[in-house]
């Protein structure tokens, strides 16, 4: 079963972009909550290319690795990737007036409830929102 989130960004597609793919811009905004954070992002970002991003509570109880390998990239427009449970993942970029729509669609799992995964990755997903809008976005480093 295939899930979607979904989140209107203004900003520009450069910006949108740029934090989905840096490293730097990766760990200020890849965490469900105030209460976890992204302590390592690390990506060769082409096809066939590995990331690894570092989740972790912010009281060290809990964290995990989060991989997998690029599948597909069309810059500024479609980034697709496998995690290694075998899950596949895609985020659509797309420009509406002054904004931009990120559309991301990815596997279900069995261990969460649907609702459950859909509310995780949409709180990413809108920390991703808040991250572009107040414009930390850091170049590509």
């Amino acid at each position: 079963m295939k899930i979607e989130v979904q989140v209107n960004v203004v900003g520009s597609l450069t910006a949108a972009w740029n934090a989905w793919t840096t490293p730097s811009s990766i760990q200020a905004w890849n965490f469900a909550s105030d209460d976890w954070c992204c302590p390592r992002a690390e990506l060769t970002f082409e096809v066939g290319g590995r990331f690894n991003y570092r989740m972790e509570s912010k009281d060290g109880q809990f964290g995990f690795d989060f991989e997998g390998t690029f599948t597909n990239i069309v810059p500024h427009k479609e980034i697709a990737y496998k995690m290694d449970d075998d899950r596949h993942v895609t985020i659509y970029f797309t420009e509406h007036d002054d904004k931009i729509v990120l559309l991301e669609q990815f596997d279900a799992e069995s261990i969460h409830s649907i609702e459950q995964q859909k509310e995780g990755w949409q709180c990413i997903l809108n920390n991703f929102k808040k991250h572009v809008e107040n414009g930390d976005v850091r170049s590509k480093s």
